[in-house]
Order: C-alpha cells, then sequence, then structure tokens
C-alpha cells in the first residue's frame, strides 16, 4: 500500500525540496573536577598544624602523620573516590628513618595522581621562639637541647626539601598570614596573585634585616631626625610622613620603586616564588625607611597584591 503522509496544518505547508528539521536534545556536560594531593612538609613549628587546618578549610580531605607506606593506596583512594578528589596530608620527621623511601613513593604517587608537595620552613631563632612559647618537646626526643634537635631535623629533611613543588618560610608568618596564604595559592578560582609581600623598614645601624630579598638605601632623603618636632615621632605620623613627601626626590623614588617593583612581581609570581621581603633602610629605621615601607604597602596593595608593612627598629 503507498505510504500515506501525515497531514499538515493550513499555512504550514512544506516547501517543495524541504525537510523538517527537528532539535536534538543534549545533556548538559559537567566538566569533571580533577583530582589532587598535597604533601605538606616541613620543620617541626613551622605552621603545618595551622596549614592543614586552613587545607581542610578549603575542602581537602585532611590527614596528619600518615605512614608512608599507605600513601600509594591512599592516593588510588582518592583517584577513584566520587566523594573525595583534594586531600592534604602531613608527612615529617616522625615517620624517622623511613624518610628515606618518601622520593621513591613520591614517584609511585605521581603516576596515579596530581601531587604537589609543600614544604613549610623558619628560622633558628623563630622555631626556637615557638618551642619556647608552646613548652613543646621537639619529636626528636627530650634528651638534646631543642637547637641541636633543630639541626638534625633539618639534615633528615634536606632530600623532601630538594622535591618541594612550593617552599614556605614562615618565619614571619602569623597564624592568620599563613592561612591567608594557604587559602588564595590552593582556593579554585582564586587571584593570581598568589603571592606574599613584606615591605620593612630597617636602621643600618642594627643590620641589613637577613630574610630581605631586595634592599634599597633611603638614606639619600633629607633626615627629619634633625628637626626637632620630628625628633620623637616616627615615619607614620602625618607630619612626618608629609615633611618627607614634600621632597621631589621623595616622589621620584616611589614612582620608580613602584614601577620596578610591578615589573618584578608577576615573574617571581611564574617562578613560583610564594613570598618576597622588599627592605628600606635609612640611619635609624624610624622616619623615612619607615614613611617608604608604608607607602610601598599602598600601592602594591591598591594593584591587588597581598603585602604587609614590618618596622623591625621603630619603637612599638
Amino acid at each position: 500500500m503507498p505510504r500515506r503522509s501525515a497531514p499538515v496544518e493550513p499555512g504550514k505547508e512544506a516547501k517543495p525540496g524541504t525537510r523538517k528539521k527537528t532539535k536534538k536534545k543534549t545533556a548538559a556536560v559537567v566538566p569533571a573536577v580533577a583530582s589532587e594531593l598535597v604533601i605538606l612538609t616541613g620543620l617541626s613549628g613551622s605552621g603545618k598544624a595551622s596549614a592543614l587546618k586552613a587545607f581542610e578549610d578549603l575542602g581537602f580531605y585532611a590527614v596528619d602523620n600518615m605512614p608512608l607506606e599507605l600513601i600509594p593506596a591512599f592516593a588510588d583512594l582518592v583517584r577513584q573516590s566520587a566523594e573525595i578528589n583534594r586531600a592534604a596530608l602531613v608527612v615529617d620527621v616522625r615517620e624517622g628513618q623511613r624518610l628515606d623511601r618518601f622520593p621513591a613513593i613520591l614517584r609511585q604517587v605521581r603516576k596515579v595522581l596530581s601531587t604537589t608537595v609543600v614544604f613549610l620552613d623558619a628560622s633558628d631563632p623563630s622555631l626556637l621562639r615557638r618551642f619556647s612559647e608552646t613548652r613543646r618537646p621537639h619529636p626528636l626526643g627530650r634528651t638534646e637541647t631543642v637547637v641541636r634537635s633543630i639541626h638534625a631535623e633539618r639534615k633528615m629533611l634536606d632530600p623532601i626539601r630538594n622535591l618541594a613543588d612550593i617552599n614556605v618560610d614562615t618565619s614571619s608568618y602569623n597564624v592568620h598570614e599563613l592561612r591567608a596564604y594557604i587559602l588564595q595559592k590552593f582556593e579554585r578560582g582564586g587571584t593570581d596573585k598568589n603571592l606574599m609581600v613584606s615591605s620593612i623598614s630597617f636602621g643600618y645601624k642594627n643590620g641589613v634585616p637577613l630574610e630581605a630579598d631586595l634592599v634599597f638605601d633611603v638614606r639619600f632623603l633629607p633626615n627629619p631626625h634633625f628637626v626637632p618636632e620630628f625628633r620623637h615621632l616616627t615615619g607614620r605620623h602625618p607630619k612626618v610622613a608629609k615633611y618627607i613627601r614634600e621632597f621631589p626626590q621623595t616622589a621620584e623614588f616611589l614612582d620608580r620603586i613602584t614601577q620596578l617593583l610591578l615589573f618584578l612581581l608577576p615573574h617571581y609570581i611564574e617562578e613560583g616564588k610564594s613570598y618576597l621581603t622588599v627592605a628600606f633602610g635609612c640611619t635609624g629605621g624610624q622616619h623615612r625607611s619607615v614613611m617608604i615601607a608604608e607607602e610601598v604597602r599602598k600601592r602594591l596593595a591598591k594593584e591587588g597584591y597581598r603585602v604587609k608593612a614590618v618596622h623591625r627598629d621603630m619603637p612599638r
């Protein structure tokens, strides 16, 4: 029998030689979220516990002091899990002599899961102060002094430090600043300006800060110390800051140093640098360096960078 066509409504006759197009419904494609593992390590007292809490706040499945032998199985579990796609775990000197196996285990884990090693460090004086404040013993034991334990720990962790993707010196960080660094560095969709800048003022008579990456001498600026009404004030006082700012060389220096830093910072970030310390020194660290450090902080913050001002020699 001849095939009958369906009736067509008046006014909607199909044109000769054309076929009616039908829209196909397509299911929405949900992009897969890549799984990742962060191995947090470093010296005792450097802030690993605080950093791990920050990772947990970001939604990471956080594990402290997992035995090295279990890490490959844990990484495979994260890779296959529908509920866990980001995990962070701490590996440190508590592993003892088994730390020698860390490089081989890391290579094994990276074959199945994207893995980032974060190494937290701090200067010996900072670690000593923290152990003194918390009154907790060093993990390497109570029989040795804290100083000797720190030196022994550095030697044990040195091979791991060389494998780290991110090295963070927490000497000048407080708990809140370390947390802010972790959140901005690992928060998905966060800013690309993940660099902590410290703008430090100091006095040359007390020496150059050891932690400084860049040092600028501002003793060429007129010294407010020789103005009696400014002698007992600091560069943070509005009158002192106004006095220093009135000189043309001050404005030119600030403009030039700002341009230099805005040129350098993106390159430091691209190289993976997590912090930068820029130091400004005058004779006593009270007036000129303080004013300059504060002004640089304001200018960089205006450009979206995370920056803090530290005045090493200014009276508190």
